[in-house]
């Protein structure tokens, strides 16, 4: 069986290179077809469209990097979802808000076809080594269909809910994630204000009751202002955006969040979009 995958960035080439390599045949999408070359060279199929990927599968994974650019995938002019045989499963494991997918599985089942919402908690390491965790919203007959493929990828899968509810806890990890890399690069400006070195801070940090230990895997990239990314911030600063959406579609409050959303826009403005999201401490305390 065929295998689609559309989307090969920093999490989707890494996801697909373990897919090919558990022995599964590739049929594989990217706007920029470079990206492609290692895996077609390993014999994926390089599709020239979205649609010419429905045409030769009947599971398909997308894994970009907004709302906009999925559903120009599946339903734009050459959209795959109009391609696809009757009754075939689209895994959408991009990062978006609750609502569009919500939207799309309504879409699909009108289609005739099923759906998953199965973003992933992890970044490259993670991707690249298959330890990636599925965070999963609809059918659980499709769930139980698709976690061979998904073990190839990842440690766990985790059936949340119903369809949107994978997209929400993303959101809601995301959103935590982006709030607590804000707060620790003001903990750590404040103290070398006050004459305390970096790693003096990370050490006692860290190593304490707030050491959370998503921020341990950022402290060596905080100590060598290394900030390659592994998750770049001009992503975090979507998320965050999606997440303030969706407050606003809940009719809820959540002040803190937007102002961390605009710490992350300037750092943007600043020139840091590209690199990992810790680069907001450098935006926060430059050197």
């Amino acid at each position: 069986m065929n295998v689609g995958f559309i989307g090969l960035g920093i999490m989707g080439s890494r996801m697909a290179a373990n897919l090919q390599k558990a022995g599964h045949t590739l049929v594989v999408y990217n706007r920029t077809p470079e990206k492609a070359a290692e895996l077609v060279s390993n014999g994926a199929i390089l599709a020239q469209s979205p649609e010419e990927v429905g045409k030769q599968c009947r599971v398909v994974f997308t894994m970009l990097a907004t709302p906009e650019s999925v559903e120009e995938a599946a339903l734009g002019q050459h959209g795959f979802l109009k391609e696809l045989p009757g009754n075939s499963l689209w895994i959408d494991s991009s990062t978006v808000n609750p609502s569009f997918s919500l939207r799309m599985a309504q879409t699909a089942l009108k289609m005739g076809h099923r759906f998953l919402d199965a973003p992933v908690s992890g970044s490259l390491k993670p991707a690249e080594t298959g330890q990636l965790v599925f965070l999963i919203g609809g059918e659980a007959n499709d769930v139980e269909e698709v976690c061979p493929l998904l073990d190839t990828m990842g440690k766990a899968v985790l059936h949340i809910g119903a369809h949107g509810q994978g997209s929400s806890m993303k959101m809601v990890n995301n959103m935590l994630f982006g709030q607590m890399m804000a707060a620790f690069a003001e903990a750590l400006r404040l103290g070398t204000s006050l004459g305390i070195t970096e790693e003096v801070l990370c050490q006692t940090l860290l190593n304490g009751p707030g050491g959370a230990p998503f921020l341990k895997l950022k402290e060596n990239k905080l100590l060598t202002r290394d900030f390659s990314a592994e998750f770049p911030l001009e992503w975090m600063h979507k998320d965050l955006h999606l997440a303030g959406v969706t407050a606003y579609e809940q009719g809820i409050a959540l002040p803190t969040l937007h102002t961390v959303k605009e710490l992350f826009a300037q750092a943007k403005q600043a020139g840091l979009s590209q690199e990992d999201f810790s680069a907001v401490y450098q935006f926060v305390n430059p050197k």
